[in-house]
């Protein structure tokens, strides 16, 4: 199977060694986001929303570059610093998607990147679904 490297200015640079997403076969697999300003590399820090926002707006740029769409996302996985944010995050994260939900498990860790209060990662088919 070939291995295609996706990569976009218009989501932050990886920060240690892997790929921001990388393509096999019909599937992307997205490396998980953190809030970073991909102009700036810095750490959005102003609120959980905002924070989300740019998250998915990071997502969505790789997907982009992958000539797919949120659409065609099977599985997210989310990664929260306090599930306290559980209810926030999450409605910014349905906001991005038309239903058809993707499949999805949310979890709560000690410590993100940076510090982050919020990851995301997603798995998506480069093959348009109806």
């Amino acid at each position: 199977m070939q291995k295609n490297i996706i990569q976009t200015n218009e989501a932050p640079a990886a920060i240690g060694p892997y790929s921001q997403a990388v393509k096999a076969g019909n599937l992307l697999f997205v490396s998980g986001q953190i809030p970073l300003n991909p102009k700036t590399g810095n750490l959005i820090t102003d609120g959980i929303e905002e924070e989300t926002h740019r998250v998915m707006k990071n997502i969505e740029a790789i997907l982009e570059a992958a000539n797919t769409t949120f659409h065609n996302v099977v599985k997210t996985t989310i990664f929260l610093k306090s599930m306290d944010d559980f209810a926030k995050v999450n409605a910014v994260y349905a906001s991005y998607f038309t239903g058809n939900f993707p499949a999805r498990e949310t979890v709560e860790v000690s410590r993100l990147p940076k510090d982050a209060k919020v990851e995301i990662s997603v798995i998506a088919s480069t093959t348009p679904t109806s």
